[in-house]
């Protein structure tokens, strides 16, 4: 928004007639009925408010109409919430909600990272702003001004010092040159320690291969060994070979015959692979570690 058009808004908002009591209240009471089309009344009757408090946040780095926008924000927010039959004005009860929501937006534009999600830290962030043409960000708060506000806020001092620490730096781009002199960005400086994108596909294709050859295996066994297999390596809680051979009608002894013989023909089937230095990562993730 350029400076001119800027002005003029503000013009229109200061010439803004201001409501009697009698035609606020009535006009909020239609509103609680149901008739929106009151709220426009409301509001920018009320501009006047949001530009006089956006005002004393000007400094902040922000154009006063980003700051009147959230103001007018909190504005609409207390319209919806004020209750009419309170023997006070809307704009007394409207000023918290368009200096809260200015503020709110002061801080979550500060830093990607959130600095101040309490009432308290909030309250600290301005007032450790307020004491910045008595200090410069990159020095440490004075301990004195951090004991003060440590004892204003009911906290400790190093809980001060850090906090300004925080809201002391800014974000910095990782796009930007690490020298004047240079092409080079902090990006590439970076290191990424997760592996090469190419060679985790071929292990996520090796496995499936490994996986589908062990399984085409047991599937050669007679259904007997196979369900025993099954039952005892992969499944989440193995039976005792004592239940097994409930189910299948067997001994104890008869089951665990039948399950060394099929270990033993899966080893001999797969021994190709067991020299393979992958195999032993497959078994291991398909639960199959007894064949190796």
């Amino acid at each position: 928004m350029s400076h001119a058009v800027l002005k003029s808004l503000m013009q229109i908002i200061l010439h803004q007639p201001r409501l009697s009591l009698k035609r606020e209240q009535e006009l909020l009471r239609k509103f609680k009925q149901g008739d929106n089309s009151v709220v426009n009344e409301l509001v920018s009757s009320h501009l006047r408010f949001v530009l006089h408090i956006a005002r004393r946040y000007k400094n902040y780095g922000h154009p006063l109409s980003e700051l009147m926008q959230e103001g007018t924000v909190g504005l609409i927010e207390a319209v919806k919430r004020f209750n009419p039959e309170k023997k006070t004005r809307l704009s007394t009860y409207a000023m918290w909600w368009i200096r809260a929501s200015i503020q709110d937006y002061v801080i979550r534009s500060r830093s990607l990272v959130k600095i101040g999600t309490t009432a308290a830290q909030k309250s600290l962030f301005f007032n450790i702003r307020r004491l910045r043409p008595e200090w410069h960000w990159e020095d440490a708060l004075p301990e004195d001004l951090a004991r003060n506000l440590a004892n204003r806020f009911n906290t400790s001092i190093s809980d001060v010092l850090n906090f300004a620490r925080r809201i002391g730096k800014t974000d910095k781009s990782l796009n930007v040159p690490v020298k004047k002199d240079t092409k080079t960005h902090l990006l590439e400086q970076i290191a990424d320690n997760r592996p090469d994108p190419e060679y985790t596909l071929m292990k996520k294709m090796d496995g499936h291969i490994w996986k589908n050859r062990l399984f085409k295996a047991l599937s050669a066994l007679p259904p007997r060994e196979t369900f025993i297999i099954k039952q005892r390596f992969l499944s989440d809680i193995a039976p005792t070979r004592s239940d097994l051979g409930k189910k299948l009608g067997l001994s104890k002894e008869r089951v665990r015959q039948l399950e060394i013989r099929a270990l033993d023909k899966l080893k001999e089937t797969l021994k190709p692979l067991r020299e393979n230095g992958e195999f032993l990562e497959i078994t291991q993730r398909v639960n199959l570690k007894h064949f190796v």
